[in-house]
């Protein structure tokens, strides 16, 4: 009797730890697969240019009072772009207009803004955001004729058309999946760019 319940006892305590390992390997498969999703996430970069610059304002000018509208223009649009919590990151070149761009969208969703150390190595900019951001949503505020090459370094269109020295109303989203094809769009916001209006904007330069 007594070798018979024990190994009643044996046999049942076998069940309960491979009800246990079960369990245990259940739970690290969900984990597994809920951090593995959403390291795969989709990353969206939006791309533009810093707004209307000043024409006196020497080596390193600020914006003029249409590019400072256009700033506050881009905190409006994209302030809410997510629902949930906004521009993750802001990456600016290295200079005021850029910097002063970024600053109403960074209050807006307290994004932190980042100055990237070599904004034409294009190829550094791209793997160092996908690295650091997967998932996130980032804004990246750069110089008109490197629009074409960061994006098309994303993996985006290829075909986007050259960016006027006055244009300064594009913003271009692309749409990065784990898996698939990549996505670009083009959206404007602000004052719209006239390419043959040459006399009305005097007090700026791109």
């Amino acid at each position: 009797m007594d070798e018979a319940l024990e190994l009643h006892l044996r046999r049942r305590k076998r069940r309960r730890q491979r009800r246990i390992v079960a369990v245990v390997g259940f739970m690290l498969i969900t984990i597994g697969l809920a951090w593995f999703f959403e390291s795969q996430a989709t990353t969206t970069i939006i791309v533009t240019r810093y707004a209307d610059t000043l024409v006196a304002g020497g080596n390193d000018p600020g914006l003029s009072p249409h590019g400072q509208v256009r700033a506050q223009e881009l905190a409006r649009v994209l302030g809410d772009v997510d629902v949930v919590a906004g521009i993750d990151v802001i990456y600016t070149v290295d200079n005021q207009r850029a910097r002063k761009t970024s600053e109403p969208l960074a209050r807006k969703n307290n994004a932190p803004v980042r100055t990237m150390d070599d904004p034409a190595d294009v190829e550094a900019v791209v793997a160092g955001i996908l690295r650091e951001h997967k998932g996130k949503i980032i804004l990246l505020i750069t110089e008109p004729e490197l629009m074409q090459p960061v994006i098309a370094e994303m993996q985006g269109s290829k075909k986007l058309p050259a960016i006027q020295d006055r244009e300064f109303d594009n913003l271009y989203i692309v749409s990065i999946p784990w898996f698939g094809k990549v996505k670009t769009l083009r959206l404007k916001f602000g004052s719209r760019f006239i390419p043959q209006a040459t006399s009305s904007g005097a007090d700026e330069r791109a």
